[in-house]
């Protein structure tokens, strides 16, 4: 081969390295632009669906707690309220039974100032006790006379025991002091003396 001959080899060589034609496989390696965004724009709309996702889950957590903070708040106010009644009705429960007995305590020092014979002072007394009896009844305070009943020892407390013939056994033959209820339950039982034979 000539001097020539191997320059041109050389060129077209050299012309075949400078530019070379892509293979099928360089076209496959090559990626189409509007591809190449596809995965991309897939993630980020992912992405912020995500996010939206959270945000709205953050919205509704933050909505709940308000409520809880709310519920929580309303409670404490009804424990309040409920504790104020209480202390009120326990403070003002007898209220309406001391406003009652006010005209007998009128009655009484109005008694104490009177002048007279002993039998109009007694007649102002009677009236009076049965004010008071009025008052006691309005509020269901009954009285425990139990004079010739049979003993009872959840409403009569035996002080004393006699034998009588007048009196039937475990008879109250005696009252020393009356007894008293209120709403059916005893506030002090009946002192009695029982029959004992």
């Amino acid at each position: 081969m000539n001097p020539a001959e191997d320059k041109t080899m050389k060129g077209e060589q050299a012309g075949a390295t400078e530019n070379p034609q892509p293979s099928s496989a360089d076209e496959a390696n090559v990626q189409d632009p509007a591809g190449a965004d596809a995965p991309e724009d897939n993630g980020n709309e992912e992405l912020a669906s995500l996010r939206q996702a959270v945000e709205e889950a953050q919205n509704r957590a933050t909505e709940n707690w308000e409520q809880v903070l709310r519920m929580k708040a309303e409670a404490e106010n009804q424990r309040r309220r409920a504790e104020k009644q209480v202390e009120d009705a326990r403070k003002y429960a007898l209220q309406r039974f001391v406003e009652s007995l006010l005209p007998v305590r009128d009655s009484l020092e109005m008694g104490l100032q009177a002048e007279g014979d002993v039998e109009s002072i007694r007649e102002g007394m009677d009236l009076t006790l049965k004010q008071f009896t009025s008052v006691m009844e309005k509020f269901n305070v009954e009285t425990v006379n139990p004079l010739s009943e049979p003993f009872n020892p959840e409403l009569h407390q035996a002080v004393a025991m006699q034998s009588s013939e007048d009196f039937d056994n475990n008879v109250v033959m005696d009252v020393m002091q009356k007894g008293y209820t209120l709403n059916g339950r005893v506030v002090r039982p009946a002192m009695v003396v029982v029959c004992k034979k």
